[in-house]
């Protein structure tokens, strides 16, 4: 079907929000680690230290006519900054074709960003601050407790059906299965491996993800994410990238692909699995 002229503009205005959103989440992804103030410090290059003026430091643009590097040092641009700003712009579009116009969509964003955020701070530093995640949990709860009030807030892909419960019984469930789930395999990696298998922060990220998701959708982000995580892990073993038993592979962003997973394809897939169950 065609977009029309303002459906097309919409889809730019969402694109090039994420890839502003994109540029702050890459702050976010350099300062937190280190301890450091993400709004009132100026942007800077991180070797010579040289203030990035605002025609430098527009998404995607800046990078390619600085030829990827800095105007004052000429050291490397990491190319981490425009994946970043792009992958934030393609989520945004994603999801305002999803949700469009309505309250759900900002609900959502958060959660895409604060994912896109943890995922590249884990793959670097392999941590997942709980500045991040904890102020996630109370915000998927918060918007479960509004959606219970009314308000169409909920990211619960399988919500409803005849034994639904209130959304934010379904937010708290979510939560403590995400978070129970992740403790019990991380008491399990360890006893496996005798090492630690999984950290705390994956723990909470899991909280989080099931308050935004509800109990039903956070059981399928589980398995993606476990699913990709234990592929990414046999191709990286095939490779010799890793060693079987010694392999240290950050797991935030399998959650967080296994979140996006759920918020995409948790019906359809659940759908067709039960019209294959039930039509045999």
């Amino acid at each position: 079907m065609a977009w029309s002229f303002f459906e097309i503009f919409r889809g730019v205005v969402a694109f090039t929000a994420g890839l502003l959103f994109g540029s702050f989440a890459n702050v976010c992804i350099w300062r937190l680690p280190r301890c450091e103030e993400v709004v009132r410090t100026p942007s800077h290059c991180p070797d010579c230290g040289a203030a990035i003026r605002w025609f430098d430091n527009i998404p995607l643009l800046s990078y390619i006519m600085l030829g990827g590097r800095c105007r004052g040092c000429r050291k490397p641009i990491s190319p981490r900054y425009p994946a970043v700003e792009l992958i934030s712009g393609i989520m945004f579009l994603a999801l305002f074709l999803k949700y469009g116009p309505e309250p759900r969509l900002a609900a959502a964003l958060v959660f895409g960003w604060t994912l896109l955020v943890i995922s590249f701070i884990d793959l670097k530093h392999y941590i997942i601050p709980d500045v991040i995640t904890l102020p996630g949990l109370a915000l998927g709860l918060g918007a479960a407790g509004l959606a219970t009030a009314g308000l169409p807030l909920s990211l619960d892909p399988l919500a409803g059906g005849r034994y639904a419960l209130p959304p934010i019984l379904e937010s708290l469930l979510g939560a403590v299965l995400g978070a129970g789930f992740l403790m019990l395999a991380a008491w399990a990696g360890k006893l496996a491996f005798k090492q630690e298998a999984m950290g705390g922060g994956d723990v909470k990220l899991a909280a989080m993800m099931g308050a935004f998701l509800g109990w039903k959708a956070m059981l399928f982000a589980l398995f993606a994410a476990f699913l990709l995580g234990s592929m990414s892990g046999l191709v990286l073993i095939v490779l010799g990238r890793v060693k079987a038993r010694r392999a240290v592979v950050p797991f935030g962003p399998f959650l967080a692909l296994g979140a996006l997973a759920a918020l995409f394809l948790a019906r359809p897939a659940v759908g067709w699995y039960l019209g294959l169950l039930f039509n045999r």
